[in-house]
């Protein structure tokens, strides 16, 4: 089998997500020779804006219709936000790359206020990702975190029209669309621990794609991807999703992967985050994986049990 030329990439139709698309299809051609064409859709998750994705479905809602265009052939080739990716995904395909990460921390966004300390007492902080909401409280008890859907130039709208005092988003979308200068602080990963894969791009094609993986390796950052590997075996391993407020994020220090797990309640979001941190050396998926499981376990041990759906 060979590659076709030229390849179409799905993509979501919103700003970031075609970035993150014509990023990839520069680097197909200007690193492998091979032109692609995109493939704008429009998801489930995109279109249903008025309900937390965890009560419809999680974030899988913004991938399926990508792994639909796969399936029929309209597409061999789907970009994502790693973060948007379901840990299993459905049979018949494969994640054939990870990207070196961009900043994969969270950032304060508003237009009064210097940081998170400055907010008024009471004040109103955008954010509908459970994981943000537990830990923003946990720093901030006294906010009120109201919901917050849309893109990322829907919701920097809402925060200029009044709606919020501020809104919490990833910086790596921010920084990509040349909108770093709306980040008024980062949070460091000790005061607010980003979801799994945040800041990566996954590349996902058909499963019996051979000649297309292959074509795709060059692109892969393996410390990436084994960084990645073992944050998301994490939130597997303790059934992660939109209704669950975990956050897993690993770094390497040498050849040595450290990573730092924490898990709010989704419901009691006063009670304290469990936090786990291992590390060990790990050179690859397998060991990757292992770590994220030992540290799964570690919250297991502190109680994770009740803090999990039933």
């Amino acid at each position: 089998m060979t590659v076709p030329t030229p390849i179409t990439i799905a993509t979501r139709e919103s700003r970031l997500a075609l970035w993150q698309a014509e990023h990839v299809q520069a680097r197909l051609a200007g690193e492998l020779g091979l032109p692609a064409v995109l493939l704008g859709m429009t998801t489930r998750g995109d279109q249903i804006l008025d309900r937390a994705l965890s009560k419809i479905g999680g974030k899988g809602l913004f991938v399926k219709e990508l792994e639909a265009a796969l399936a029929d052939g309209r597409a061999q080739l789907a970009v994502h936000s790693l973060k948007d990716v379901p840990m299993e995904l459905p049979e018949g395909f494969a994640l054939a790359a990870v990207l070196e990460r961009e900043d994969p921390r969270d950032a304060f966004v508003a237009n009064d206020y210097a940081s998170l300390a400055e907010l008024p007492e009471g004040a109103v902080v955008g954010s509908s990702s459970l994981r943000r909401v537990t830990q923003l409280l946990q720093l901030r008890p006294d906010l009120r975190v109201q919901p917050l859907r849309g893109n990322l130039d829907t919701r920097l709208r809402k925060l200029d029209e009044g709606g919020y005092h501020a809104i919490v988003l990833a910086a790596a979308g921010l920084k990509r669309l040349g909108l770093a200068h709306r980040m008024r602080a980062l949070f460091e990963t000790g005061q607010m621990l980003p979801c799994a894969g945040q800041g990566a791009l996954g590349l996902e094609i058909r499963a019996g794609d051979a000649a297309l993986a292959a074509a795709l390796a060059p692109l892969a950052h393996a410390p990436t991807r084994l960084a990645c590997e073992a944050e998301r075996a994490v939130s597997r391993a303790l059934g992660g999703s939109c209704s669950v407020p975990l956050a897993a994020h690993a770094r390497w220090q040498g050849a040595t992967l450290c990573l730092d797990a924490a898990l709010g309640h989704a419901e009691r979001h006063a009670v304290p985050l469990l936090r786990a941190s291992v590390a060990g050396d790990v050179a690859d998926v397998a060991a990757a994986r292992a770590l994220g499981n030992q540290a799964a376990a570690r919250l297991r041990d502190l109680g994770a049990a009740a803090y999990l759906p039933g």
